[in-house]
């Protein structure tokens, strides 16, 4: 088997069927299986993806695992050279398994890598080419630095803005909505690191696989289209929580012991600060129409 393709769903069954019907539209003379894991959704999809793709290994969680944890359950069971993350708000292009394995093949220095990922309006998900979110790299980006000068590299560390979009270099995050990962990255540095529940599990990858001496990189000579829930609709209090949680268990985990304690508590105080204003601007915001989209794992970084 050339590559195992893990989807999660949660409660996103259409998504998730028109994500797999892109995939098996594929032009790939690759072999590929394809793994959904379910985290016990409400809305039939567990039912609906059975009946509408029986040749696909399903696992149906009895409880919402997260999204880390449940790919982990997909790389236990998956036997392919490499390991595809997609998410189920995604549509792949006909080529796009040809295009990126044919890279991995042809460069076994790298971990991992990631294609170009387009929002359904035509502009980039930035998420697709990132740096490390250091202390420095996250102030700037934070307080619009790398927008008031993004041709400085200084400034950009962290969106890496300063960069095209169409050229092709080693990053240091890929984004959780499309990674391609080596088994034999996953077998040394290991899974997704499930203290992350639904958010910063690609960052903390990427920053393991780095330091395993694997490179990573963007190769935009190919695309997906990344739905994402839309940016003023009102989110669970559980989404915003998780997502600003996140940060802070990155920044324990990995910078906590390079950087002084004032620097440490300025990370800490702008993370709490950044969460109550996410908050308020949440509650402020008009409700969600329940559509099913904002089911999904959206993956946008701060």
């Amino acid at each position: 088997m050339d590559v195992s393709i893990l989807v999660v769903n949660y409660n996103t069954c259409q998504l998730t069927l028109d994500c797999l019907q892109s995939v098996y539209a594929s032009k790939t003379q690759y072999r590929y299986e394809v793994i959904v894991i379910d985290n016990h959704s409400s809305d039939g999809s567990v039912e609906a993806i059975r009946a509408a793709y029986p040749e696909i290994m399903l696992i149906a969680n009895q409880d919402n695992t997260g999204f880390a944890k449940a790919n982990n359950q997909g790389m236990e069971v998956a036997s392919g050279r490499y390991v595809l993350l997609l998410n189920s708000d995604t549509l792949v292009q006909p080529d796009t398994l040809d295009t990126m394995i044919q890279f991995m093949d042809t460069h076994p220095e790298m971990g991992a890598s990631g294609c170009k990922v387009i929002l359904p309006d035509g502009s980039l998900d930035k998420a697709c080419k990132r740096g490390f979110p250091t202390p420095s790299a996250s102030f700037y980006y934070a307080f619009g630095w790398s927008k008031r000068y993004p041709d400085n590299p200084k400034y950009n560390q962290y969106q890496l803005g300063h960069l095209s979009p169409d050229d092709e270099y080693p990053v240091d995050v890929l984004v959780g909505a499309f990674m391609l990962v080596r088994r034999e990255t996953i077998d040394q540095v290991g899974g997704l690191d499930e203290t992350f529940f639904m958010y910063g599990e690609d960052i903390d990858w990427c920053y393991r696989i780095k330091q395993a001496g694997w490179g990573i990189y963007y190769y935009p000579h190919t695309y997906i289209i990344h739905i994402k829930g839309g940016s003023a609709r009102r989110r669970p209090l559980k989404i915003i929580y998780e997502f600003h949680r996140a940060m802070w268990v990155f920044h324990r985990k990995h910078y906590k012991q390079q950087y002084s304690w004032f620097t440490n508590m300025a990370v800490y105080a702008g993370i709490t600060v950044k969460f109550g204003m996410a908050f308020l601007k949440n509650k402020l915001s008009a409700p969600v129409k329940p559509d099913g989209g904002e089911q999904s794992r959206t993956e946008v970084k701060a």
